[in-house]
């Protein structure tokens, strides 16, 4: 074995062993991070941006032409989408209040709404929604959660949309 070889050789050892140790101790180094006590928040973590929930109680009305608008491209996107299916609401009937912030004090503000839907097939079925505030895109308007009784395919709402009433 010539000089230039024994030292390549020996440049590769230590390459390896070099290697070694620094996954040893990287090992090392992350078990004690990982096994830190945990500590309580700073002041800034505690208290910035953080205001907690701020409801108005400004709810639409169960006949709001937007909230049904919603409702209508929501079912035909869930159907189309999923479902394969051409099935779209057409048109609402005798809408009405079925209750409004059933649950606590501190709950979301919700409407529940009744109805009839008018689809496509010819069938009116019974329509059971509300209206809740800040449940809208990223918190930042009223959302609307529907179901169409006899069209929850996925039982989301169970059975005869027992879910989605008050």
């Amino acid at each position: 074995m010539s000089r230039g070889e024994f030292q390549t050789g020996l440049h590769a050892g230590f390459r390896t062993m070099f290697a070694r140790m620094a996954g040893v101790a990287l090992a090392l180094a992350l078990s004690v991070v990982s096994s830190s006590q945990p500590r309580a928040a700073t002041f800034l973590e505690k208290n910035f941006w953080l205001e907690g929930p701020d409801y108005d109680r400004d709810l639409p009305a169960c006949d709001f032409h937007a909230a049904l608008d919603r409702i209508i491209g929501d079912f035909r996107t869930k159907e189309s989408r999923f479902w394969n299916s051409e099935l779209r609401i057409v048109g609402f009937e005798n809408i009405h209040e079925l209750d409004t912030m059933p649950w606590a004090a501190q709950s979301i503000p919700r409407r529940f709404c009744g109805g009839t839907a008018v689809v496509n097939d010819g069938v009116k079925r019974p329509i059971y929604y509300s209206i809740g505030e800040d449940t809208g895109l990223m918190g930042m308007d009223w959302g609307v959660n529907f179901c169409v009784t006899g069209l929850d395919r996925n039982w989301a709402y169970n059975a005869a949309c027992r879910s989605a009433k008050p």
